[in-house]
């Protein structure tokens, strides 16, 4: 499902207009980067947790060059769904 998609299936089953609906999905999704930048979490109970994951630094290779190359430890934005919306899609 796309971001269209989703805009127009909540502008359908809540009869609010689609320029709306798609100001509060952009406006959703700046303010979950925007936390996540700064290295808050943000939790929605009943659906799920946004959160940063720091990765350890690990080596890796570079096929192309058979050379062995170090991964710097980094973070990276993660998903946990809440037990509620993992059982509906198991």
């Amino acid at each position: 499902m796309t971001k269209a998609e989703i805009i127009k299936e909540v502008s359908k089953s809540t009869g609010i207009e689609a320029t709306a609906v798609s100001a509060v999905v952009e406006g959703f999704m700046e303010a979950v980067k925007d936390s996540l930048a700064n290295e808050n979490n943000v939790y929605l109970r009943g659906f799920g947790t946004f959160e940063v994951k720091t990765r350890k630094a690990k080596t890796g290779r570079n096929i192309t060059k058979n050379t062995t190359v170090i991964i710097p430890e980094h973070k990276v934005p993660a998903f946990k769904p809440c037990p509620d919306f993992k059982s509906l899609v198991k």
